[in-house]
């Protein structure tokens, strides 16, 4: 049982490699570049020259080991030759042979190189096509480690299949003609039964090798993972003293990556011990008969030699087919996954046709609106809503009830379960991606930004836009002047993820590039809840100035935030419950009053709280906040 299952692992092994190949071979032999098709062929051409004047050598060879000898039996071309005629004509037979390799490696490049930047642009592009469900599952270190392995596999696949194997096997067969041709059949069975157990031995070695390295690869990909979440989240790690701890997980991720080295060094020395036995036999038998053939006055010295340079020549290249056939079944590997990536779907799709999105005034709609990141357990459960052009509509509601899930649907990250959603009466579903994301701006409650200057991150907006347009979209969030205080200005790196700049930095530079990109339609998803009050009041101010003239729709937690809004709404288990002006639902005493009283009493009790703020070398650290009221803490007072 075990047998099968084993021989149908290998099978499907199989399969998919021929797969991948084919999947492979549009990048070489392109339809609409026949540069590329010219460059392939002119390459191959080189190939079959340094093959066949790889293979006359040995002949050459031959003839200036019996011209030497005085036994000299030579014909055509080679008699007009001295000794040392022949001796330059080898070596001029050996640089040949490297020549045309070398040409052949010259016409080649640019099209491989141009191969692994097309696959891998396509591969990168479609990753970002994906879905928001793909990408809130994935695991970044795992994932750029299959792409990463990928592109070099193809790499790996293009040079050493078509000029390793390729000219490998057409090698061995001209070698096994001029055996049967020159000194018969017997020699020519000998190099086939070694050439044919060397190369069974050497396939069913790695096929086994090859499993091995697969377990190296998933441990190798899930040590990865690991580290590169760990150094993401650094500080997490500091907080929770879990320096150890992270270790400890890395380590016992190496440890099965280590395991499976080890197996992997033990059966590589089985391996080349076995090729090494082979091959040996089979050039030990073919001299002895070479050699009887000399003592019988049959075979020449120099055909002793000539018998010696074939099967030196040919084991050369068979010793690294082990090596060789392994890189290429896991280059397989490493591209069937890459390829299994391609092939991922993306859930949120243009439809063929689509018109841009026309955006008139701006007007939100939602009709009867059902969606479920699971399909057993909707979020939103027949919403309707609709927020006019230029209106403020706030949504505000318990964690889990909605809220930022209809940002989600506005943006398209999702498509809707049931029901509609539209733009100046356009269903999301209808119109093209790109036009309805260069219609809504984002400021999220978490800004990211990417690991460069200041500057890069405002244009982020905006990528044309002109010097002195990023700047008024600075001012306009109030941070001008604090990027004018750094070091370097607009030139200033952020770090990775923004890390150097403070939380409300960040929000000011996230609000200055969506200031510069100019929607119709904002989206404010939370944009302060993770800021002090202080400059959460601050910021609310650019937010402010930002909306005016505009569609905003804010996802709110702190409902102070949001009290001159337009209309609010309160979600509620995905339904909306309530809906007005401010000042009529706290009139109207339902749940909108009671978060109001809750949050309000919550304030209230932090601002009473007495302050402590400590003095340490001197300095004055700063204040903290929410400290027990029972007088039992000891501060130094300020000043």
């Amino acid at each position: 049982m075990a047998r099968t299952t084993t021989t149908s692992a290998a099978s499907e092994i199989r399969r998919s490699g021929w797969h991948t190949i084919r999947s492979v071979a549009p990048y070489l032999w392109p339809e609409d570049q026949p540069w590329v098709k010219r460059r392939v062929v002119l390459a191959m051409v080189a190939l079959v020259l340094a093959k066949v004047v790889s293979v006359s050598t040995p002949a050459i060879y031959k003839a200036a080991v019996d011209r030497l000898g005085g036994d000299d039996p030579s014909t055509g071309m080679l008699l007009a030759l001295t000794a040392v005629g022949l001796t330059v004509a080898y070596g001029v037979a050996r640089l040949m042979t490297v020549g045309f390799g070398e040409l052949r490696d010259a016409l080649f490049v640019r099209v491989a190189q141009r191969a692994l930047r097309k696959l891998a642009l396509e591969t990168f592009t479609h990753i970002h096509r994906l879905s928001m469900r793909f990408h809130i599952t994935r695991k970044t270190g795992g994932l750029s480690r299959v792409i990463e392995r990928g592109v070099k596999g193809v790499e790996f696949l293009l040079r050493f299949m078509l000029f390793s194997v390729g000219p490998l096997i057409l090698e061995l067969t001209m070698v096994a003609i001029i055996f049967w041709a020159v000194f018969g059949f017997w020699y020519m069975a000998a190099v086939v039964v070694t050439i044919s157990a060397y190369v069974t031995f050497t396939f069913k070695v790695t096929e086994w090798r090859v499993q091995i390295r697969r377990q190296m690869n998933a441990q190798d990909t899930d040590a990865n993972q690991k580290a590169i979440d760990s150094l993401l989240n650094f500080e997490t790690v500091k907080y929770f003293g879990a320096e150890r701890r992270e270790a400890e997980r890395y380590d016992a991720a190496m440890a099965g990556y280590e395991k499976a080295a080890v197996l992997t060094g033990y059966s590589l020395s089985f391996l080349n011990f076995g090729q090494s036995l082979l091959i040996t036999a089979g050039l030990v038998t073919v001299m002895v008969m070479a050699a009887m053939g000399v003592q019988a006055g049959t075979l020449t010295v120099g055909d002793f030699v000539m018998v010696n340079a074939y099967m030196i020549q040919i084991t050369m290249p068979l010793n690294f087919l082990g090596t060789v056939y392994r890189e290429i079944r896991q280059a397989l590997v490493d591209m069937g996954e890459m390829f299994e990536l391609l092939s991922q779907p993306a859930e949120v799709t243009d439809k063929p046709g689509a018109p841009d999105l026309a955006v008139r005034g701006g007007e939100v709609e939602l009709d009867n609106v059902s969606f479920g990141y699971d399909a057993n357990r909707p979020i939103l459960k027949g919403v309707s809503l609709k927020v006019g052009a230029g209106q403020s509509v706030a949504i505000v509601g318990p964690s889990g009830s909605g809220k930022s899930t209809i940002g989600r649907l506005l943006f398209r990250f999702y498509d809707v379960t049931g029901g509609a959603l539209r733009i100046d009466g356009q269903d999301l579903r209808d119109i093209t991606q790109d036009s309805l994301h260069a219609q809504i701006g984002v400021v999220p409650q978490d800004t990211v930004l990417f690991n460069d200057t200041v500057g890069y991150n405002i244009a982020y907006g905006r990528p044309d836009a002109r010097p002195e347009e990023i700047v008024a979209a600075a001012r306009a969030a109030k941070i001008h002047d604090f990027i004018m205080s750094l070091p370097e200005g607009y030139e200033t790196k952020v770090g990775e993820r923004g890390l150097k700049l403070s939380g409300g930095e960040k929000q000011r530079v996230g609000i200055a590039r969506t200031i510069l990109k100019d929607p119709p339609i904002l989206l404010l998803d939370e944009a302060t809840s993770a800021l002090d009050t202080q400059t959460e009041r601050d910021i609310q101010e650019s937010l402010k100035a930002m909306g005016e003239g505009r569609t905003v729709i804010t996802i709110a937690h702190r409902l102070s935030t949001i009290a001159d809004a337009d209309r609010i709404v309160v979600l509620e288990n995905g339904r909306i419950v309530e809906e007005g002006r401010h000042e009529e639902l706290l009139a109207h005493r339902g749940r909108y009053a009671k978060m109001w009283a809750r949050q309000s009493a919550e304030e209230e009790e932090t601002e009473g709280a007495p302050r402590l703020v400590s003095v340490i070398g001197g300095t004055e650290a700063e204040e903290i906040t929410d400290l027990p009221k029972d007088g039992k803490w000891r501060w130094t007072p300020r000043g």
